[in-house]
């Protein structure tokens, strides 16, 4: 079973730093379209997300509880799973890691060298490759170190989820 594995904030939801209201989150242009559209071609849907929030102490695990609820009502989705880390804990889990996509290719029975992972900075690029996914990066503005490497550089460069869809259904033609 193949998989697109899809970041969260910035690229299926706008960028609300620690937003864990579901009443506020919003869709980006394009997602409800291009979610659908991988998952009537054939693809399972899976949210992976770094919440660092839970381990500075913002918020607590259940909170995550309502956004993915939310989700769920907005696309259809297969999976969500998040690192509730901080930066610099040192987990197998926070992207880049691979750990939250091979835990959910494991869950899911997934084939991660026939999957994809689509996010809006190059640590979600460098989680796909590591994992052994292709990797589409959305060109929203949202990346701003741009520290390139092999690791780093994405398969294709979409500008939002819609096109990033175009790009796994149809190769070539978006």
């Amino acid at each position: 079973m193949r998989a697109v594995f899809v970041d969260k904030d910035g690229t299926l939801v706008e960028n609300i730093p620690y937003n864990v209201d579901p009443a506020r989150i919003r869709l980006t242009p394009g997602a409800a379209d291009g979610i659908e559209a991988l998952a009537t071609g054939g693809f399972r849907v899976i949210v992976i997300s770094n919440q660092p929030g839970i381990g500075l102490g913002l918020f607590r695990h259940e909170a995550i509880a309502g956004v993915e609820q939310r989700l769920r009502e907005l696309v259809p989705l297969d999976g969500f799973y998040y690192c509730p880390h901080r930066p610099g804990e040192g987990c197998a889990c926070r992207k880049p890691q691979a750990g939250l996509l091979e835990r959910a290719a494991r869950d899911h029975d997934l084939d991660l060298l026939d999957s994809w992972m689509v996010g809006d900075i190059l640590d979600d690029v460098e989680a796909g490759r590591r994992a052994g996914c292709r990797t589409v990066l959305l060109d929203n503005g949202n990346e701003t170190e741009w520290q390139l490497n092999a690791e780093r550089m994405p398969d294709a460069i979409a500008h939002d989820l819609r096109q990033a869809a175009e790009l796994i259904l149809c190769p070539g033609t978006a």
